[in-house]
């Protein structure tokens, strides 16, 4: 076995068996995909790199990538682009978020056929952009109103997909009610005695809980599968019907939460969180504009979820579609720049990491750009390499 399938095996022992298998498929899909999975590798290999510049202390959402920015819907109803996926956040170096955004655009490109030209300016694009972003020392946001671009095409028609969209995709109707779908291949059937102990938590939960909806009903659950990285933690989704309005259902998603992959290699001190829940939704509510919907903490069977509601808006760019069209990449990296910066800067000063002050420095200091640049470019390499390597092992048992 070789040396990277072993840190690999060790990182995902404690996840589902039966599920890690998928993961690994999942992942031996291209090199995008496999370095999406392989979050942990990254910062393992960052830590030890003395070629690295150093950087303030800010929250970070921990995997940045071109796939962790997209649409949801806030508490306030409106729709965002934003980042969106906080399950690694910590408070650490903030280039190391920069270098994984970065690092990810020229893996993602090269696995497009976007030429490499093409790929070392984008990335040079979103480092100018988000250090111009701190200099100014002032977050922005991105809604239908302030999008430009195919950005705003994509918000625009975010906000127009309604729960009807969801719910034909999520649910079947049975027995003439409507229930989640097993027929979605990433919905699995959950063990009767499982299932109700489940649904009974959720209704607790929308029954006490100043986070959750009012007046609803819990009427199914299923295990649900979704993302790369996070496939093995334990995830539900429910179906919640409402009592006062009729055919208006819900669905929530209540997520596993880990401790950072990251936590091993930074050095800042963190808040004393109660749970891996907390510290995930307490970031996400620092580093957005405005928080997901129902976003809300609990504890299930002595192990920490997050829940929120599953989003019939939330989505990402599909770079696939767009390939061809620079000016419209070229808007979309430099927007991701933008909200990368702005996350730090709206969380700056919070539990010891860097004020906006300390911020408008860094960013205004150009010596550390070309080395981080550098960096990614080398280290973007060593991924491809490691992705050979993975599906070479992943082929001749290894992982079996």
């Amino acid at each position: 076995m070789s040396k990277l399938s072993e840190r690999i095996k060790l990182f995902n022992a404690g996840l589902l068996p039966d599920m890690v298998n998928l993961k690994y498929e999942a992942m031996a899909e291209n090199a995008f995909r496999y370095y999406r999975g392989t979050c942990h590798l990254f910062y393992e290999d960052l830590a030890s790199t003395e070629k690295f510049p150093a950087s303030p202390q800010t929250w970070i959402c921990g995997d940045l990538h071109l796939e962790n920015y997209g649409s949801y819907k806030a508490d306030n109803k409106l729709v965002y682009f934003d980042l969106n996926d906080f399950d690694e956040s910590i408070l650490g170096p903030a280039l190391w978020e920069v270098a994984r955004m970065v690092t990810s655009i020229c893996i993602a490109f090269g696995e497009l056929d976007i030429e490499p030209e093409k790929a070392e300016n984008m990335a040079k694009l979103f480092v100018k952009t988000y250090a111009a972003t701190l200099c100014k020392g002032k977050a922005t946001s991105i809604d239908p109103r302030t999008a430009k671009g195919i950005v705003c095409d994509f918000l625009t028609a975010a906000a127009q997909n309604g729960y009807t969209v969801v719910l034909k995709k999520r649910t079947d109707k049975k027995n003439k009610k409507v229930v989640l779908s097993l027929v979605d291949e990433r919905h699995f059937k959950i063990k009767k005695h499982l299932k109700l102990v489940l649904m009974d938590h959720i209704q607790q939960w929308i029954d006490q809980s100043s986070d959750s909806p009012y007046n609803y009903k819990v009427k199914d659950a299923v295990f649900r599968l979704a993302g790369t990285g996070s496939i093995g933690q334990k995830r539900y989704l429910f179906l919640l019907k409402s009592t006062n309005t009729k055919n208006h259902y819900l669905l929530v998603d209540m997520k596993q939460s880990r401790a950072s992959s990251l936590s091993s290699y930074v050095k800042a001190k963190q808040p004393e969180w109660t749970s891996d829940a907390e510290r995930i939704i307490a970031v996400q509510q620092r580093m957005q504009n405005v928080s997901a919907s129902l976003l809300s903490a609990t504890i299930f069977h002595d192990e920490p979820y997050v829940i929120q509601e599953l989003q019939p808006v939330k989505d990402t760019i599909k770079f696939k579609l767009i390939r061809d069209q620079y000016r419209d990449i070229y808007q979309v990296i430099d927007d991701t720049a933008a909200l990368t910066a702005s996350a730090q800067l709206r969380s700056g000063g919070m539990n010891g990491s860097a004020t906006i002050d300390e911020l408008k420095a860094f960013g205004s200091d150009t010596v550390w750009q070309q080395k981080l640049l550098d960096y990614c470019f080398e280290y973007c390499k060593k991924v491809k390499e490691d992705y050979g390597q993975f599906v070479h092992d992943l082929q001749g048992g290894t992982f079996d």
